[in-house]
């Protein structure tokens, strides 16, 4: 078993930042125009995210099996079918753009989800050759490589959506493109072989998944990282549909997602030494606060909204508190689940992991839809139902969180 090397780990969240930058640029375009070509190619407005909902559950769907190919083949494997995946799906929805097809924009929204999957994993991926003190850290600054994709993603987009006579064409043609030259990054990865080549030896066999899921720390982590991510992704699908649909333009909707992938990320240069300081369950909490703050700005710019339309400033309010929230729910929850189990049980662990983000991610992009175009009749109706629902789920996440801490501390479970 190769042991952790923090010099190997250093040179690999390098790369992995610069894949993050290059290759994570889609997921912000692609969360833009989704609902917005969604929205385009159906009659029925309560399905017009069902695009971003096919993404997620693309990923829902990989991350089983996604997992355990990469314990068993190496990350790189799964990094590079993650890749083809990406561009054979912006490809493909391409041309259900070109042709005016609804299910070939569902079909290429799929694929893009495999990709997701695999994205998913490159925080997993900054740990393999990490020290344990150094974990935190290194998962912090791969996620911190967010912050150029919110950058390049979004305002990429405002170049390309409109480039060709049939909207946002262009945006899905660069999302090709992305995949294409970012997946040359991959080689420069030193990480783990996989069990086919380099066997994982441990003193205790790997626990079941009925006894992993009794382990209070891998359940607690499981629903706080869904919460978080369910949540923000409630949020932010309906987002351009809200701005647009309250009278402002497509490029201030960029905007807004730019300020938002920007809070995701920025956050991560220092999240990781808020764990290691304060730990991991009070980095949590905080994240969850920050949530319920999101929902509250965003209800409260409805209530004093002008002319009919909440500002704009109160969207960048709710979408920026929105992002820091995710960042410190996710990284926290993603930090104590990787500390709750040994390495032999990693592909089973993290891929359940992902299955139940992701399945969480897909009904909330999929009500997200519904939400916002079905309840009410009004852009501010929808907004308003989108933020208020955001309640009972931070209020089950933060049950569970205070339900981990207030244990006995000779009932947690401890990971090697």
């Amino acid at each position: 078993m190769t042991m952790p090397n923090d010099t190997i780990a250093k040179r690999n969240i390098a790369v992995l930042v610069a894949v993050q930058a290059i290759m994570g640029a889609q997921m912000p375009l692609v969360f833009v125009v989704g609902g917005l070509a969604g929205a385009m190619l159906t009659s029925n407005p309560c399905l017009a995210t069902l695009p971003i909902s096919f993404i997620v559950f693309g990923s829902m769907t990989t991350a089983p099996w996604m997992s355990p190919f990469m314990q068993r083949n190496g990350r790189q494997a799964g990094f590079f079918i993650g890749g083809i995946a990406g561009a054979l799906g912006a490809l493909i929805a391409a041309y259900g753009l070109s042709v005016g097809s609804f299910t070939w924009l569902i079909v290429g929204s799929y694929l893009t989800g495999i990709y997701m999957s695999a994205q998913g994993f490159y925080r997993f991926a900054a740990t393999d050759m990490a020290s344990e003190a150094f974990r935190p850290k290194a998962i912090s600054y791969v996620m911190a490589g967010g912050l150029l994709s919110a950058i390049i993603g979004p305002q990429l987009n405002k170049l390309v959506q409109d480039a060709y006579a049939i909207p946002f064409m262009g945006s899905y043609l660069a999302i090709a493109a992305l995949n294409i030259f970012g997946m040359f990054l991959f080689f420069g990865l030193t990480l783990p072989k996989g069990t086919k080549t380099t066997p994982i030896v441990s003193a205790t066999p790997a626990r079941t998944r009925r006894a992993l899921l009794k382990d209070p720390r891998i359940i607690v982590a499981m629903i706080c990282a869904m919460v978080s991510y369910a949540l923000m992704n409630l949020v932010m699908t309906s987002t351009p549909l809200a701005v647009v649909g309250c009278g402002y333009s497509k490029n201030n909707a960029n905007d807004i997602v730019t300020a938002h992938v920007l809070a995701m990320f920025i956050p991560s240069f220092f999240t990781g030494h808020l764990i290691a300081r304060f730990g991991v369950e009070k980095i949590i909490a905080s994240g969850l606060i920050v949530l319920m703050a999101a929902g509250v700005a965003a209800l409260l710019g409805v209530q004093f909204a002008a002319e009919d339309a909440p500002s704009l400033l109160s969207f960048y309010a709710g979408l920026i508190l929105l992002g820091v929230g995710w960042n410190f729910g996710f990284i926290g929850a993603t930090t104590l689940l990787s500390s709750s189990h040994a390495p032999n049980e990693r592909g089973v662990v993290q891929g359940m992991n992902d299955m139940v983000v992701f399945g969480c991610v897909t009904v909330a992009s999929l009500a997200s839809g519904g939400l916002m175009n079905c309840s009410g009749g009004t852009p501010i109706a929808g907004w308003t139902a989108v933020n208020i629902a955001m309640i009972p789920f931070l209020a089950m996440a933060a049950a569970a969180l205070i339900w981990l801490v207030t244990r006995p501390k000779d009932a947690v479970t401890t990971a090697p």
